[in-house]
């Protein structure tokens, strides 16, 4: 069941290029999940360099960003490195941070029915409510609209 905005965001712990994540540990501080279908793609590139001009200013409005995808974290890593990502990326290559956050879809893809991650994104507040969704979302202008909505919670 997807989370429910104005409810608990589900936790959980999952291997990232920093170590285990573990999301409980996050309270005191607003973050950004935001989930993408693969690393080194356009779409999902031009999205984490976004979040990656931004990072200062979410760090600033005390709110932590993490990245999610199916990639393995070699993948990770290198793109990690590749783009100077300043946030982690979790590997949640057996899709269980994607299920508890329902981003999992059936998607076309040169006309073939094809499973994968919805571009989507979830912010918490410092509580670990979840305050605010997008799901489906464009990525021009995203990670500022991200942004305007962490400092609104602030």
């Amino acid at each position: 069941m997807p989370p429910t905005i104005g409810k608990p965001a589900p936790t959980f712990k999952a291997e990232s290029t920093i170590g285990t994540i573990d999301l409980a540990d996050c309270k005191g501080r607003a973050v950004v999940l935001y989930f993408y279908p693969k690393d080194n793609t356009p779409g999902c590139t031009t999205e984490s360099q976004d979040f990656r001009d931004l990072h200062g200013e979410f760090l600033a409005a005390s709110c932590v960003v993490i990245g999610i995808s199916r990639d393995s974290l070699k993948s990770h890593e290198n793109f990690k490195s590749k783009y100077s990502l300043p946030f982690p990326l979790i590997a949640d290559t057996e899709e269980d941070v994607c299920n508890l956050y329902g981003v999992m879809k059936l998607k076309n893809m040169y006309g073939k029915q094809v499973r994968g991650i919805e571009r989507s994104t979830f912010l918490i507040d410092a509580y670990g409510t979840l305050v605010q969704e997008w799901r489906g979302l464009r990525v021009p202008g995203h990670a500022k609209e991200v942004l305007q909505a962490a400092l609104s919670i602030g």
